[in-house]
């Protein structure tokens, strides 16, 4: 059985259905919450209900469990979120309780860029998680990826959305020269998949992303294109961008996190045979696979 966390996001809704479709049983671990959660539809998964800093939640969540798959994170959050109890404590806590119940196997989706010494708070935080992970005596794979783009993402739609909202104009950090190199959802989450059924990946890390390089410039104007809606684009100095992002965060009128400017701040690219070399995947094209943009 595959214990995923954060089972109910935009990553793991697609991971927990393929797994589904494939035979595996899953069971989705789910933080305590008055909301209710938005579990996968029309799939027979189990549910744990622990937050990442409850040891004793953790280790029943784990009963039985031979895999684990963490992609919990908070950065989507922006300002309200906990990097430093989630994200870095909370696969403190989850690494632990996997040791004690002799894991096979501990996945985890990291970000390009991550680094201890980064100034940038998401970055870093992935970083000394990745370094609990290495040094935590559980078998692990780590995924440094690339921006994920596909249906209900945080990526693609969160900036269409943005561009319907702007009137006549749309502000972007820097001059939109800064590479992405985005990945198509299905591809990363075969990856993770095929990375967990083989052995030979236990203690590697894996930098992965699409199979071609974009500037923020063109990707605008491809979601502008799929989108029919076109906006004069004006360049503005980051800073300032993030200054206006955070307050228009605290009014809850902006469908984007802060975080979004310091991943712009450079580029987020790795080996453009990343799939192909490490498995076997022909990655999808971006502007070939954004229909779900449609109006």
């Amino acid at each position: 059985m595959i214990l995923v966390t954060g089972g109910t996001g935009f990553i793991g809704q697609h991971l927990v259905r393929q797994l589904v479709l494939q035979g595996y049983e899953v069971r989705i671990l789910l933080r305590p919450s008055v909301k209710s959660p938005n579990l996968p539809t029309g799939l027979p998964v189990q549910v744990a209900v622990s937050s990442l800093q409850d040891q004793r939640g953790l280790r029943a969540a784990l009963k039985g469990i031979n895999s684990v798959i963490h992609l919990a994170g908070t950065e989507s959050l922006g300002i309200r979120s906990d990097l430093g109890g989630v994200d870095i404590n909370g696969t403190r806590f989850l690494t632990e309780a996997s040791r004690e119940a002799g894991i096979d196997h501990f996945l985890y989706l990291s970000h390009l860029g991550a680094d201890k010494a980064s100034a940038f708070p998401v970055l870093k935080a992935k970083a000394i998680a990745e370094n609990l992970i290495i040094h935590s005596g559980v078998p692990y794979t780590i995924f440094r990826s690339a921006v994920v783009f596909g249906p209900n993402d945080h990526f693609t739609n969160v900036f269409s959305r943005i561009i319907e909202i702007s009137p006549y104009v749309l502000l972007i950090p820097g001059d939109g020269s800064n590479l992405l190199q985005p990945i198509w959802i299905q591809d990363l989450v075969t990856c993770l998949i095929m990375a967990m059924q083989n052995p030979d990946s236990i203690g590697k890390m894996y930098q992965i992303g699409g199979g071609e390089t974009l500037s923020f410039l063109s990707i605008i104007q491809i979601i502008m294109d799929k989108i029919d809606l076109h906006r004069r684009i004006i360049p503005i100095m980051p800073g300032y961008l993030r200054v206006l992002s955070v307050w228009l965060e605290q009014s809850r009128r902006f469908p984007i996190s802060a975080y979004w400017i310091d991943y712009l701040a450079v580029d987020r690219t790795c080996s453009l045979d990343s799939l192909s070399r490490d498995f076997n995947i022909i990655p999808a094209r971006f502007h070939q696979s954004l229909d779900y943009l449609y109006p």
